[in-house]
């Protein structure tokens, strides 16, 4: 009949809309949006030593005074590189080093790492309550000195090269970052508003967003109770000069700022631990950058018109290519470092490569340190 015609037509219109939307979001998130990503291989090489630092995984930057950048970094090979292989080489749990000068050209950059009672190297940064280690997120630099978030992580029962779990998150200040890294005074002070329990896990530190006076942390809820388990973005906010007084800091909640951390909302579906937030201004919009399900050799990004959403759908910005050299490869910690955009169209981003079998990481040098992208955004 005429009107089975026209219902027939019309569901087919619906199913054809769906999918262009569908479409859009998968491959762009934002119509009208042109993504161009292009490796920078003359960064990737202030990363590249053979000796002593040669590779670590994290890297989270921090604009320091006088134009320096910090970096900071989770486990750490440390030792020579011969053949293109790790050789003489000890893992330890974390490093920093420190950038002198913003364009890679005429950078340069030293390492450094602590050093245990026999004199063998270890983490820079270690637990004050002597459990686990720690792996260094995101910071600032205050007017009352540095800040840094740390992840206190501690081996479990397995064998393989996931056999670790989250057990504290510590917010250290370190009050004289203008010394070398191995001089620093450090104090370390537990976060409140963090929770690890078998059903689920609350965790600040993924990103650090200054706004004026205003600091926005940006953290991870994940539910651990289902077959799935699901990270999901969160959000608090304090002054800048009060980072550290935990009894000012705000919790974003249905639209609302409120002091009790566990009315806190989720902002964002499957986000992981390491993300970066930064404004573009060239858009007008922040960018909230990550790797997808947190181990993926695609790399997002969603966009939004204020810090705390609503977030786009993800914007696909860059496939891994060392994820096919092996089957064993994967890539992580994807995340932008707005200190080194050269224009506000741009993101600077890094990303990990690494490998499930621990004897082709250590044999394959090329793997395991960070790899630099430069994506710019136009309308």
């Amino acid at each position: 009949s005429y009107e089975g015609k026209r219902l027939m037509r019309a569901r087919t219109c619906s199913i054809v809309i769906l999918l262009l939307i569908s479409l859009l979001g998968c491959a762009g998130g934002k119509p009208g949006l042109n993504v161009a990503v292009e490796p920078l291989p003359q960064y990737d090489a202030l990363f590249t030593g053979e000796d002593g630092w040669t590779g670590a995984d994290g890297a989270y930057s921090v604009a320091l005074n006088r134009g320096k950048i910090a970096w900071f970094f989770g486990d750490t090979w440390v030792g020579q590189i011969k053949n293109g292989r790790h050789v003489n080489a000890v893992l330890v749990n974390n490093s920093v080093a420190i950038q002198h000068g913003r364009r890679p050209q005429d950078a340069r950059i030293n390492f450094y790492l602590g050093r245990d009672a026999d004199g063998s190297h270890a983490a820079l940064i270690k637990p004050a309550d002597g459990r686990g280690w720690f792996w260094l997120f995101d910071g600032v630099l205050t007017a009352k000195g540095l800040y840094l978030f740390l992840i206190q992580v501690e081996r479990t029962a397995g064998n393989d090269a996931f056999d670790f779990r989250v057990v504290g998150n510590w917010l250290a200040y370190v009050e004289n970052p203008a010394d070398l890294p191995s001089a620093w005074r450090v104090r370390q002070t537990p976060v409140p508003w963090s929770k690890f329990a078998a059903a689920g896990s609350i965790l600040w530190g993924s990103a650090v967003l200054q706004i004026d006076n205003v600091l926005y942390i940006y953290g991870t809820t994940e539910d651990t109770g289902g077959t799935h388990p699901e990270k999901n973005m969160i959000l608090a906010r304090v002054p800048a000069s009060e980072l550290g007084d935990f009894s000012r800091w705000q919790f974003y909640a249905d639209g609302r700022w409120v002091p009790d951390f566990r009315k806190v909302r989720r902002l964002g579906v499957n986000i992981p631990h390491e993300y970066s937030v930064s404004y573009l201004p060239a858009l007008k919009q922040f960018a909230a950058v990550y790797s997808r399900d947190g181990l993926s050799k695609h790399i997002l990004a969603r966009l939004s018109p204020e810090p705390q959403g609503p977030w786009s759908e993800p914007i696909r910005l860059y496939q891994c290519p060392e994820a096919e050299w092996d089957r064993s490869n994967f890539c992580y910690a994807a995340k932008a470092h707005a200190i080194l955009s050269q224009s506000p169209d741009e993101l600077i981003i890094t990303y990990i490569a690494n490998s499930v079998d621990f004897d082709k990481a250590a044999n394959d040098a090329r793997l395991y340190r960070p790899r630099f992208l430069r994506v710019r955004f136009t309308e």
